[in-house]
């Protein structure tokens, strides 16, 4: 093997190896908890307003810098923030499911309304597209430098769940189940939701935004295992990583020019998640 071969794998095909299997499986163990814990099939990990809230951060970092680092940084920033404003205002009327989705959802529109004002002010020879193509999601800049901090995250987000897989199956069931069981169902979903979002901010700050794998590789997994999340959180999380690593091969080789990942989800995870939606329309013997 040639020095600059042995180069290439180790400082450009590895860390986008690794960084595509990281954001695989947090998207995809996160999608499965938001599923699970707000018992809602049709969420993912966009329903909290995380995703928009790291995408302003990069949006606005961007419109004053171009350095990668500032923009991860301001990305992971934002979304913890949206986590934050969510969970309390949540706290503060009881945090219930209900106004978690709601609040989630409103943040969520504020930020892109914010995302729409710095797209509006912004250069539109310099700074839009490049605002513009980190919005269209894609893993091009991994670097050793910003896969560190994403594969700790990944890995301590991944180990929690492991760990707490019996009390997210509990938090599955009503709160008055729940509690009968002999959980904290507030303590213990606020901090279930906290973790699954960091993994959702961590991986969104590297990779932009990146939809569909959050909603549908659960489902995948889920046909495969069942809903018990001792099997159904290591099945997303493979099932994650897989699916995200070939989809970048996909988008760097399908043509000369690479593809953004987050278009490539689209088009390929409406077309599945059409049939997923039609075959439970069919095993319920159609819509009601």
């Amino acid at each position: 093997m040639t020095a600059t071969i042995r180069a290439l794998v180790l400082h450009v095909r590895l860390p986008r190896i690794l960084t595509a299997v990281c954001v695989g499986a947090n998207l995809a163990v996160s999608g499965a908890i938001f599923q699970g814990v707000l018992r809602n099939p049709l969420v993912d990990s966009r329903i909290l307003g995380v995703s928009s809230g790291a995408a302003f951060g990069a949006a606005l970092a961007l419109l004053t810098t171009h350095s990668p680092a500032i923009v991860q940084l301001s990305a992971f920033g934002f979304g913890l923030l949206a986590i934050l404003v969510v969970y309390a205002i949540g706290w503060r009327f009881g945090s219930s499911i209900l106004i978690l989705v709601v609040t989630g959802i409103l943040v969520s529109a504020f930020y892109n309304a914010l995302l729409g004002l710095v797209k509006y002010v912004a250069d539109p020879l310099d700074t839009l597209p490049a605002i513009t193509y980190w919005l269209l999601g894609g893993i091009s800049g991994a670097r050793w430098e910003s896969v560190w901090p994403l594969a700790i995250v990944t890995a301590l987000g991944i180990s929690f769940f492991l760990l707490m897989r019996w009390r997210v199956n509990l938090l599955t069931l009503s709160e008055t189940e729940a509690a009968s069981m002999g959980i904290n169902v507030r303590k213990s979903r606020f901090v279930v939701l906290v973790v699954a979002s960091l993994m959702v901010a961590s991986s969104v700050a590297q990779s932009g935004i990146i939809g569909w794998i959050g909603l549908i590789v659960p489902h995948a997994a889920r046909a495969i295992v069942g809903p018990d999340h001792a099997r159904l959180i290591p099945a997303s999380i493979g099932i994650g990583a897989f699916i995200l690593l070939a989809l970048d091969d996909i988008s760097r080789t399908a043509l000369p020019s690479e593809i953004p990942l987050g278009i490539l989800a689209g088009l390929i995870g409406i077309p599945v998640f059409l049939v997923l939606f039609m075959g439970l329309l069919r095993q319920r013997g159609g819509w009601r």
